[in-house]
């Protein structure tokens, strides 16, 4: 196993270079630059220009830009946000920590929700149960994400109505947008935890939504195909109970698609999380990449960008390690 996930590392490494060599290109297929916008301010004279030009190795061809950029990466290093002239790193750290909550917070939701459905909805096959769940299960898929956060909202704020008017408080209402309230900086630390927690669960559930949906309808799928074949026929011949045909002898099998699924999730969920970010105004990975790219910051975009290609690598990785752990006809020397 070792042996495998070494020469898996080293696999990984031309993919990266190229991964991240297209990005750069792209980056630099767009007219213009930072500095050429900051020329166009009355307040800025042509020396400072051409001062930061040489700073930030802009005058240099692409491809040394690129060789010296995968020499800082090789070293921890991102490179200068030319915007706010400090590392990447500073800049895109908090970010992807405040994007990471959403994503771990969804990847929750997901399992939580789409497998016992799964599995409720195969057991339970043609009846009104079943036809409940592939209903909203048609409706996770149909409905773009950030388009549900906007429904959501909307009745979040009619509830709010309610309660006030019937009530006289709203405080049971979970908030909306934003990622803290006021006066988050003066409360203790799990007072602090618990506010994003709150702040979190409306957006990270809208980013799970299409997930769920997806793999409850592929775990069904699975369940159904398991449940009627040979092996589970005869683990039932042989006396034992429907929870334990259920979930030891037909789950097990069914669920390695969702195993081997793993490697695109987390880069497909930050994916996901971006227009809901917007809406919700959650200081996470897509305003920030947005803001990087209209201000041609092309080191915050690539920072952005490395982060996605390890997030996908890395998972990638996990997937495999998990599908020999789940299913032992798979073995890796």
């Amino acid at each position: 196993m070792f042996a495998y996930i070494v020469r898996r590392f080293f696999n990984l490494i031309p993919t990266f270079v190229g991964a991240t060599l297209l990005a750069f290109i792209i980056t630099q297929l767009v007219p213009g630059d930072f500095l050429q916008q900051r020329a166009l301010e009355p307040n800025v004279r042509p020396e400072t220009i051409e001062r930061l030009r040489v700073q930030f190795g802009l005058d240099q061809p692409w491809p040394v830009q690129y060789v010296r950029w995968m020499g800082s990466l090789l070293q921890g290093d991102l490179g200068m946000s030319f915007s706010s002239n400090q590392p990447v790193v500073n800049v895109i750290r908090a970010p992807i920590q405040n994007s990471m909550i959403l994503v771990i917070m969804s990847l929750i939701f997901l399992y939580a929700l789409a497998i016992p459905l799964g599995v409720y909805s195969a057991g339970r096959q043609y009846t009104t149960a079943d036809q409940v769940v592939s209903a909203v299960s048609y409706f996770g898929l149909a409905i773009p994400n950030f388009f549900f956060a906007l429904v959501l909202i909307l009745g979040i704020f009619m509830l709010r109505g309610v309660t006030r008017e019937w009530f006289g408080y709203n405080r049971l209402v979970l908030p909306v947008a934003q990622m803290t309230s006021s006066g988050f900086s003066d409360w203790p630390w799990y007072r602090q935890w618990w506010d994003i927690f709150v702040h979190a669960l409306m957006p990270s559930f809208v980013v799970a939504t299409a997930g769920i949906a997806g793999f409850t309808r592929v775990l069904r799928a699975q369940m159904i195909e398991y449940l009627s074949s040979d092996f589970i026929r005869t683990a039932r011949a042989k006396g034992l109970g429907q929870r334990s045909v259920t979930y030891k002898h037909a789950l097990r099998p069914a669920i390695i698609p969702f195993v081997a699924g793993i490697g695109g999730i987390l880069p497909t969920l930050i994916g996901g999380a971006g227009l809901v970010e917007l809406v919700v105004s959650w200081p996470g990975i897509t305003p920030t990449l947005l803001a990087a790219i209209g201000r041609q910051d092309i080191y915050v975009v690539l920072g952005l960008v490395v982060v996605s290609t390890l997030l996908l690598m890395i998972g990638n990785l996990i997937s495999d390690l998990l599908l020999a752990v789940v299913d032992p006809r798979i073995r890796y020397n």
